[in-house]
């Protein structure tokens, strides 16, 4: 957070008039000590009496601005400076107000004025720092901060600031380095706390994030900003109650569409649908266009098997940076017009999963009479080639001359889907051939009526509900005696060194050394009589290939596993068992054994 300087207090010579000196006095002794009601009207008597005293319209301007009224405080401080000129404070007050304004040129324009006036003015370096960080010219704030501080290495903002312009360019050591300067000159900086934490949380440091922001609590209980902060780096942690607390917390203090969602979200996380949705709308109606708001109805909507407004909610859920990124420049967004004899190119959006999942709809396309081309990932082209529908895969830049371009994920909204009209036939996605005899060779054929199993026990430990949706190998040591199957590792990442203390059937087929991308993992697949997960991309890649999946869900589960079903309309050789209770995966185990056992 930014932190711009309001102390520019310097005096000029004091008029003749005693009583108008006392008076000028009087208001700047009050205004110091933040007694603005006090100071007001005796600034208003002095102009009364000498309407072109420069400090008085100066400092009352000053007043005007921190009262929040930053129009009147632009006038007063233009007055005093068509005046007087050579003011270098008056000078950096009026970029103060022109920032506020949102006049991020003419505040750049008064702080050099100032700067002119007077170099070595660290209030002034600080304020031109601010207005060129708001610009997102951060080399030359970093600059103006670092020159302040030559002349004032004391100004605990100025190392606020500094600090804040480094961890924008995720120069998070150098940071938090500033924060602790800035608490060695103000251990009672609630903000310095604040900040740290932040820097703690983007580097992964949860902890210690979790840490700075308690300690800004401790400073500052009404802190809305670190009580959110606080919360998020809990639900991390998979506590999203705790969470809950902070969030509620932070609606009472600030009722805006940030706080509203992320306490809807953490009552979402719990499985409590009913109570969410109102904090959503809350959102939307301070904030019609609010993206995350739209998301997180739209997510909760689908999981209620509601996708006449589910699919409408989602189509809002974009963030300006986000469409941008995945916009394709001059060409149309579809929204679902006709597409006969119409180039269209879909552009990959979310996660690999996410891919899989509706990369089905390429086909829907083109037999609407599209010449379907898709843009995504590298390490997707060669399924993605393969797909039915697609004409042509590329990563990177689109390339080429298209009438429409769609993202992914936006397709069931323009197609006007519901649940019965879910294109769910498979498989459309297919490994490659050679790839597939190759894997057969090294997994042989199993005897004895046993069972080909491949297993995935983790997805990314960076997914926001990775605590709930992964699990650890021990989780599942109740399948290992389960007669007549082999079991087949899929499991990548750090998941994966769980097998060393495993039971030894898990690890007996481990070929995921071998497995160095998708074309892998799918040719491998298509040799295994069934795949069993928790939700990842494996889970997708393998229903859409056509082969029997089971899936482990959390109770929080995602949006498109709908409530309480054990099967799903996306794919009809998966079946799915569900947690019961939040974070326990014994009864879900057990009935996966059970299943196993009765050849199902």
């Amino acid at each position: 957070m930014d932190h711009p300087s309001h102390r520019d207090t310097a005096r000029g010579d004091a008029p003749p008039a005693a009583y108008l000196a006392s008076l000028i006095d009087a208001a700047l002794e009050a205004h110091q000590a933040g007694r603005l009601d006090t100071a007001e009207p005796i600034y208003r008597e002095a102009l009364a009496l000498a309407p072109k005293h420069t400090k008085a319209l100066h400092y009352f301007g000053v007043l005007q601005h921190q009262r929040g009224n930053h129009d009147l405080a632009a006038g007063l401080l233009s007055q005093a400076l068509k005046i007087d000129r050579s003011d270098a404070a008056c000078w950096s007050n009026r970029g103060l107000v022109a920032a506020s304004l949102g006049h991020l040129d003419e505040a750049m324009i008064c702080y050099d004025q100032a700067l002119q006036l007077k170099p070595d003015f660290a209030d002034a370096r600080n304020n031109f720092g601010v207005a060129l960080q708001a610009q997102g010219a951060l080399d030359e704030a970093i600059e103006q901060y670092r020159f302040a501080l030559a002349v004032n290495p004391a100004a605990v903002d100025v190392h606020l600031n500094l600090g804040t312009a480094l961890a924008k360019q995720r120069k998070f050591d150098e940071a938090l380095a500033c924060y602790e300067r800035a608490l060695a000159l103000d251990p009672a900086s609630a903000e310095a706390h604040f900040n740290a934490g932040n820097a703690h949380n983007a580097k992964g440091e949860v902890a210690a994030a979790i840490v700075s922001f308690e300690r800004a609590l401790a400073l500052r209980a009404d802190y809305a900003e670190a009580h959110v902060n606080l919360g998020t780096a809990i639900g991390k942690r998979g506590d999203y109650a705790g969470a809950e607390a902070h969030y509620r917390r932070a609606v009472a203090l600030k009722p805006n569409p940030t706080n509203l969602v992320c306490l809807g979200g953490s009552l979402g996380a719990q499985g409590r649908l009913d109570e969410e949705e109102g904090f959503y709308r809350h959102a939307l109606s301070l904030d019609p266009n609010y993206a995350d708001a739209h998301q997180n109805l739209a997510w909760l909507l689908l999981k209620r098997g509601d996708y006449t407004r589910g699919w409408a909610e989602f189509a809002l859920r974009w963030r300006k940076s986000d469409y941008e990124a995945l916009a394709v420049p001059g060409v149309a967004e579809w929204r679902g017009e006709p597409l006969s004899g119409r180039r269209l190119l879909i552009v990959g959006e979310q996660g690999f999963g996410d891919h899989f999942q509706f990369l089905r709809f390429a086909r829907v396309l083109e037999q609407r009479g599209a010449t379907v081309d898709v843009c995504v990932r590298e390490p997707l082209l060669p399924l993605v080639a393969r797909t039915p529908g697609v004409r042509r895969a590329y990563s990177g830049k689109p390339q080429g001359e298209y009438d429409f371009w769609v993202p992914m994920l936006s397709i069931p909204c323009c197609i006007g889907m519901q649940l019965s009209t879910i294109p769910a036939s498979v498989p459309y996605l297919f490994a490659d051939k050679a790839r597939v005899k190759t894997w057969r060779k090294r997994v042989g054929v199993a005897g004895g009526g046993r069972r080909k199993v491949g297993l995935v026990w983790a997805g990314s430990p960076t997914f926001g509900n990775d605590l709930y949706r992964s699990m650890a190998l021990p989780d599942l040591a109740a399948l290992a005696s389960v007669q007549h199957v082999d079991w087949y590792a899929l499991q990548k990442g750090p998941a994966h060194a769980q097998l060393a203390h495993a039971p030894s059937v898990f690890g007996a087929h481990d070929f995921t050394a071998h497995l160095n991308n998708f074309e892998d993992t799918a040719a491998l697949i298509m040799n295994l009589d069934l795949v069993i997960s928790v939700d990842t991309g494996v889970a997708h890649l393998a229903g859409a290939l056509g082969k029997p999946v089971w899936l482990l869900l959390p109770a929080n589960s995602d949006w498109r596993w709908l409530e309480a079903r054990s099967d799903t309309p996306w794919y009809p050789r998966m079946r799915l068992f569900r947690q019961t209770l939040l974070g326990d995966w014994t009864t879900v185990v057990a009935e996966v054994a059970d299943a196993l056992r009765e050849g199902e």
